[in-house]
């Protein structure tokens, strides 16, 4: 379950995980506490049809006891359930039988953009049996709230596309990002320091949000308008990212780049942003790191990359991001499932 399904990160990780699993034998039903157009649209191609509870808006971060008293018949018949983002592991702490497992994941680090729920995240995260972490700064404010050590571990996320070749024809460009068009991903960040290159290559920018008519007025301000290419988003953006000479995330927030994780497995030398679990990724020489909302550190890094001064260990990269390809991301949460269920299950597992 999750508490927002839109097209993200987060939820294309579910979803992958997902389809893998039902492959498996895995039974698995998808509850969402809010969801847009898209996001539906994003868990059918995944072979899902999710129950949306709706009302209550975007739940993400934020508890609603309504959403609870929709989970609580919906979780009766599940062996395992597993929910993501704040607002959806908080609800089902609440819905959830006495013996039922609980497994929360978290993607981000809990900067409260509404209010700070320290409170209800702390009542909830008693209830919860397994606790995937997908940044230290999740990982810190679980520990300090009281969670014991035992019942954290790495959150990872399967990242598919490792194998595609370059796409061709006029949809290529050698300087490439892709990634939500929300404050958070700093798409805007990217269009001025763009504006900043010494040289003057073409840009992709592979994306949709809430930016969308902000990043269009501001490429045309600009004066970016013929260099900058802004088709919308693919479901696939793989082949557009294997064909470029430089991947470029510019998040102001990032606890783990499934985006930079596939230009790795690509080999593609990726720029990122020193926030959160980003230097973990990009660590060792695997990528290039700048400060975030810096776009004369992006825009020399860029020029760095395009010029040859500034170079990735891309073996290493390639080697990072092989542990994240969903068979093998499948096979570590069906274990963990497995190990908090009963030892003997009538049938097959449903997992929620």
């Amino acid at each position: 379950m999750v508490a927002k399904l839109d097209r993200g990160g987060a939820q294309l990780s579910l979803l992958r995980v997902a389809r893998s699993l039902v492959a498996r034998g895995v039974g698995t039903r998808l509850l969402a506490g809010y969801a847009t157009p898209e996001g539906v649209e994003l868990a059918r191609e995944y072979g899902l049809e999710p129950e949306v509870f709706g009302r209550a808006g975007n739940l993400q971060w934020r508890p609603d006891d309504g959403f609870v008293e929709w989970l609580e018949p919906r979780l009766l018949d599940a062996d395992v359930v597993h929910a993501h983002m704040f607002g959806g592991w908080w609800a089902a702490a609440q819905a959830v039988a006495g013996d039922q497992p609980l497994i929360a994941s978290e993607h981000n680090a809990f900067n409260w953009p509404q209010e700070d729920l320290s409170s209800a995240l702390r009542q909830a995260l008693p209830r919860v049996n397994c606790f995937f972490a997908h940044g230290p700064g999740a990982r810190r404010t679980v520990l300090g709230a009281g969670l014991p050590a035992d019942r954290i571990r790495d959150g990872i996320s399967p990242v598919a596309g490792m194998d595609a070749g370059p796409r061709l024809g006029p949809a290529g460009a050698p300087v490439v990002s892709a990634g939500r068009w929300d404050p958070d991903k700093g798409p805007d960040v990217l269009l001025d320091a763009v504006a900043l290159l010494r040289s003057r290559p073409p840009v992709l920018m592979l994306g949709a949000g809430r930016m969308d008519a902000a990043l269009r007025a501001q490429r045309s301000r600009l004066g970016l308008s013929l260099r900058v290419q802004m088709p919308g988003w693919l479901r696939d953006p793989a082949p557009s990212i294997a064909g470029a000479a430089v991947l470029v995330v510019p998040s102001r927030d990032e606890s783990f780049s499934q985006t930079a994780v596939l230009g790795m497995g690509l080999g593609v030398p990726v720029i990122g942003t020193d926030v959160d679990g980003f230097p973990r990724t990009l660590g060792e020489g695997r990528g290039i790191m700048v400060p975030p909302e810096d776009p004369v550190a992006l825009a020399e890094a860029i020029d760095g990359v395009l010029d040859g001064r500034l170079r990735v260990d891309t073996a290493g990269a390639r080697r990072f991001a092989g542990q994240f390809r969903p068979d093998r991301v499948a096979r570590v949460y069906e274990e963990t499932y497995r190990s908090m269920m009963d030892p003997s299950p009538v049938g097959a597992p449903v997992l929620v």
